[in-house]
């Protein structure tokens, strides 16, 4: 007798039919099922602990915070690498952002004169990497780590210079934004009072979605990245393309470095400087979610989330487990998320340099 019931290999064969990313979030979802019921049944316990700090407002509201400048990020190199152009100097546009955010606010006095210095740095940093990159036929790797050292040490020596130490004096903040009522429901109130940039983080999810699905600009974006000698025949310049899409990368890296910066409103550049890999951390990002802005965005609440729990049970010490460990649980995540994106498909021109026939 046949019915319509869903049985247990229909589930698995679901799962397995989207792949590797289907187990993980199966898992991830059975996961906090278990934490939840635990959570209610024992709220005593050490998962009970961690059941308060998933559903507590600060946690999401720190990771909608945290978000932004992987976010962007991640937007600026899903464009560049869709074009065909690998750019992993990500990390060095957020730094050169984060710098001259701070510097210019310090100056003008404006937090959005110094926002509009921040992506001007990462703009220009980013149309260097582009020319040394697409007329220059240089190696994109080793060019976007050129990016990413250069930024490194130029933005802790300038602020040595000018402030007399590696981190800068303390400027103007981005306020936040908050929207009467709906920001006094429970948990989801965060989205209701936060910083405007992370409104706008939303509005460039979309925003890139649909340039990259819906616009004239976006299909060149594509076909660059998989057959510019198609685009080319079709009269649009490769090239110019290219150097549209690099630049856009360091337009939205340099909102996101920026904003990282005056959420505090100061520069640290000790160490690997207040960006401290989220850079690289924005790679993996775009890759898990398949150069799609929507998946590169959940992809980055995921980390950001994993980020603020973790600060939480460190201020909490819930575990009775080093801190230094528990700070390294984001870092664990994106090993394990670099060994399943095993799969994820590169443009086909990715890293190719291609001569327009318009040149």
């Amino acid at each position: 007798m046949v019915t319509d019931s869903l049985t247990l290999n229909d589930v698995i064969a679901r799962v397995r039919s989207f792949g590797i990313r289907g187990y993980l979030a199966l898992a991830t979802i059975l996961f906090l099922v278990f934490i939840g019921l635990v959570g209610v049944f024992n709220p005593e316990s050490n998962l009970g602990a961690l059941f308060d700090i998933l559903t507590d407002e600060s946690t999401l509201s720190s990771a909608l915070r945290l978000s932004v400048p992987i976010a962007f990020a991640a937007l600026g190199g899903i464009f560049a690498e869709k074009s065909g152009v690998i750019n992993i100097g990500l990390e060095g546009l957020l730094i050169i952002a984060a710098f001259f955010g701070v510097y210019a606010t310090d100056v003008t006095g404006s937090v959005w004169l110094g926002m509009g210095a921040g992506v001007l740095a990462s703009t220009l940093l980013s149309g260097l990497f582009g020319i040394v990159c697409i007329k220059y036929k240089a190696d994109q790797i080793i060019a976007g780590l050129a990016v990413w050292l250069i930024a490194l040490g130029l933005a802790p020596f300038l602020s040595q210079v000018i402030y007399d130490g590696p981190n800068t004096s303390s400027v103007e903040s981005l306020g936040t934004l908050t929207i009467p009522y709906l920001s006094e429901i429970p948990f989801f109130g965060a989205l209701f009072d936060a910083s405007p940039i992370v409104y706008l983080m939303f509005v460039a999810v979309a925003a890139s979605w649909y340039t990259l699905n819906r616009t004239s600009f976006g299909r060149w974006v594509i076909a660059s990245g998989e057959n510019p000698k198609a685009l080319d025949t079709a009269g649009v310049n490769v090239s110019r393309v290219r150097y549209a899409a690099v630049l856009l990368s360091g337009v939205l890296s340099g909102i996101g470095g920026a904003a990282l910066s005056l959420s505090l409103g100061q520069f640290i550049g000790n160490g690997a400087t207040m960006v401290n890999g989220k850079g690289f951390i924005a790679i993996v990002a775009y890759l898990f979610g398949n150069y799609n802005p929507i998946g590169a965005m959940l992809s980055t609440l995921l980390f950001a989330g994993l980020e603020a729990v973790q600060i939480a049970l460190q201020v909490g010490d819930v575990f009775a487990i080093p801190q230094s460990l528990v700070r390294t649980i984001p870092y664990i995540s994106v090993v394990i998320v670099l060994a399943l994106v095993g799969h994820t498909r590169l443009p086909k021109a990715a890293g190719e340099y291609y001569e327009s026939g318009e040149e």
